[in-house]
């Protein structure tokens, strides 16, 4: 029976070792720091919950009204029409913690750990040596202990310690920044089922800023790929301008920062380790999703060995693993694609952001896009439909002059 460690307890690494437990293959999850909470939007499309079993505890807003404000503050409301579709906003603490605590219920087994070194195997058979820090012995030193194991997933983030052993290759990457912040409940109120995406210059030069409601707070932030601290501290202030009055009274809470991947890395398996999630590069672009992504990744990585391994009695291969990448690649490549080209022609400048805003007022793009983020399927539109988009893009686009290089 084979042996293998997922490093990393997100969604990818829980969603990782849950498929290899169930399957009755002996499973280690490491995890660094147990109550982790990554900072991000924390939005999650209406397909995860049912795909991936989500309880209802996990959601802590259904959020059925969104508003898109643009740099000169127009406002667009965009608001789902069919009564049993939200999207979910969580808490990553919460719906982390629930993931991996399922895992480790299933047989995974959970250990407290920084892994800081692999000794790699100069043969397809002989084992991979992980050497890490125990920290549930010897208090915050931990003491340092290391395990054979056959096959590697690598789901810790993107610092991932695992693609450094490997020579994944490097990766541009972005910055998240928010600041969660509690507020008096009159004006939580407004937030009960709303969320808001602002768009300028003030608030990011190449992505968009949020406001998203939690439990009992809102997460106020923003992405950029200026990581100077600088200007992420200037593009903060400007998304806390420009929702100010709806902040009056707020409280910070906790303030976060996280590196986010701006593409795949250049190598995502290497020998009999994988890469999944945000250590592979799974972040959208455009709309800088990946909680979804990564608990599919995970779940597909590890599905790939249950089969490839017949439940892991036999050995698995370095092209047992590539076949995730082809199945990955096929499934969503062209999403990926797709929104790359949307936030290169419409975050490029004020002007493009004015008309995407614009173009987010139509109740045709409204549909198609809301249908592609909740179900995850870039849903065809028919024919005149997708004409009809088309002119309206280019006619905002020119409306706004936006099409001048």
């Amino acid at each position: 029976m084979i042996r293998v460690a997922v490093v990393g307890s997100g969604p990818a690494g829980s969603s990782a070792a849950e498929t290899l437990a169930k399957a009755g293959i002996e499973t280690y999850l490491f995890e660094r720091k147990l109550d982790n909470a990554k900072p991000c939007g924390g939005a999650i499309p209406l397909c995860m919950v049912s795909e991936f079993d989500l309880p209802p505890h996990i959601i802590d807003r259904r959020v059925r009204k969104m508003k898109m404000i643009s740099p000169s503050n127009r406002e667009v409301d965009i608001n789902l029409i069919n009564e049993d579709e939200y999207i979910g906003m969580c808490r990553r603490e919460v719906l982390d913690g629930f993931m991996r605590d399922r895992a480790a219920q299933l047989g995974a087994n959970l250990i407290n750990a920084t892994v800081h070194k692999l000794d790699i195997p100069t043969n397809n058979t002989d084992p991979y040596t992980i050497h890490y820090v125990d920290h549930n012995e010897g208090g915050a030193q931990g003491v340092a202990k290391s395990l054979q194991v056959d096959a590697i997933i690598g789901a810790d983030g993107a610092n991932s310690r695992i693609a450094k052993e490997i020579d994944a290759g490097d990766y541009n990457y972005a910055i998240a920044f928010q600041e969660r912040i509690r507020l008096p409940q009159e004006m939580m109120t407004y937030y009960n089922d709303l969320a808001e995406m602002y768009v300028g210059n003030d608030v990011s030069t190449d992505f968009y800023a949020w406001v998203f409601p939690k439990y009992d707070h809102v997460a106020v932030g923003t992405g950029t790929m200026q990581v100077h601290k600088a200007s992420i501290k200037q593009l903060q202030a400007g998304i806390r301008a420009r929702a100010a009055k709806k902040l009056v009274g707020g409280e910070i809470i906790k303030v976060e920062a996280h590196p986010i991947p701006e593409h795949p890395r250049p190598r995502r398996v290497v020998g009999r380790v994988a890469l999944v999630g945000d250590a592979a590069g799974y972040v959208t672009k455009s709309s800088g999703e990946g909680i979804y992504f990564a608990a599919k990744s995970g779940r597909m990585c590890a599905e790939t060995i249950v089969e490839a391994t017949n439940s892991g009695t036999k050995m698995v291969t370095e092209s047992d693993l590539k076949l995730y990448l082809k199945r990955w690649d096929k499934k969503y490549g062209l999403t990926y694609k797709v929104l790359d080209i949307l936030q290169s022609v419409f975050y490029r400048t004020d002007a493009t952001r004015e008309a995407f805003v614009e173009m987010c007022a139509d109740l045709d793009v409204q549909k198609l896009t809301f249908d592609s983020y909740l179900y995850k399927t870039v849903v065809p539109a028919n024919p005149i439909t997708q004409l009809k988009i088309t002119a309206k893009t280019l006619g905002s686009l020119i409306r706004g002059n936006a099409l001048a290089p």
